[in-house]
């Protein structure tokens, strides 16, 4: 496949993704953009989240799947601007519902309830599922914008995945009616399932088209968020996540 919007690699974008590869190392994300005359455009924002992938990669991860971010009314309202935009989920960072994490291992860490699709032959959808999507919820420049949260993976620190539903057909949940997150017990986020009106079909669609632009195809196994109509939620030492669908929870993961 050929791509149809590749920027060029400059030495400036390669030593951005360099520095991002730093900052992720040190739990202190996209540090670049605290500077205000860093000015970068959409399409170069992704050219510093491909090479950034690129170093991960080497550095031996893997690519585990994709994310669809910034459409939902909560995350649109919380971020004040709006996508879609894709991501990257990465191997080290599935894990398993019921996991304890360590607050500390994250920068100003947040959660959200969303639903997640498993890719099978030909780009079909092979299953659907809930998870708790991790982010380290950090903005630099005085300006939120696309760019530094496309630089950013999307601010994605990783998912959490019930083994058990990653198997589930995407007909369970047609009759669905609410996706909801509590913490400690109080639910403190509800909405529909799909953040898109055309839900996991239209999710799917828009991601290949725009993974298109750069040569890139999605996988059979791989894992893609669809995106949420909820908002992101700050987590504190000691609390306790949950993710229902229908007031029936689904999985739950905790931070110590």
């Amino acid at each position: 496949m050929t791509a149809q919007n590749v920027i060029p690699l400059t030495p400036r974008l390669k030593s951005l993704a360099a520095r991002q590869w730093h900052d992720y190392r040190r739990a202190e994300p996209g540090s670049s953009f605290a500077d205000p005359e860093l000015s970068v455009t959409l399409d170069e924002a992704y050219a510093i989240q491909m090479e950034t992938a690129r170093l991960r990669c080497a550095a031996g991860d893997a690519i585990a799947g994709y994310k669809v971010g910034c459409i939902g009314a909560g995350v649109v309202e919380q971020f004040g601007m709006s996508g879609p935009i894709h991501a990257r989920l990465f191997r080290s960072e599935i894990r398993n519902g019921g996991e304890k994490l360590r607050h500390t291992a994250f920068t100003n860490p947040a959660i959200e309830g969303e639903m997640a699709l498993r890719i099978g032959d030909n780009g079909r959808i092979a299953g659907a599922f809930p998870v708790i999507e991790l982010h380290q919820f950090v903005f630099r420049a005085p300006r939120r914008t696309l760019a530094e949260l496309v630089a950013n993976n999307g601010i994605n620190a990783g998912v959490i995945v019930s083994s058990e539903l990653k198997t589930t057909p995407l007909e369970k949940w047609e009759n669905a009616r609410s996706l909801s997150v509590a913490i400690n017990g109080t639910t403190v986020d509800a909405g529909p399932l799909w953040a898109m009106q055309g839900g996991a079909t239209e999710a799917i669609d828009w991601l290949q088209s725009d993974l298109d632009r750069f040569g890139e195809i999605l996988r059979p196994g791989d894992i893609v968020l669809a995106g949420t109509p909820l908002g992101l939620h700050p987590v504190r030492p000691g609390d306790h996540v949950a993710v229902s669908i229908d007031n029936r929870e689904y999985l739950h993961c905790g931070f110590a």
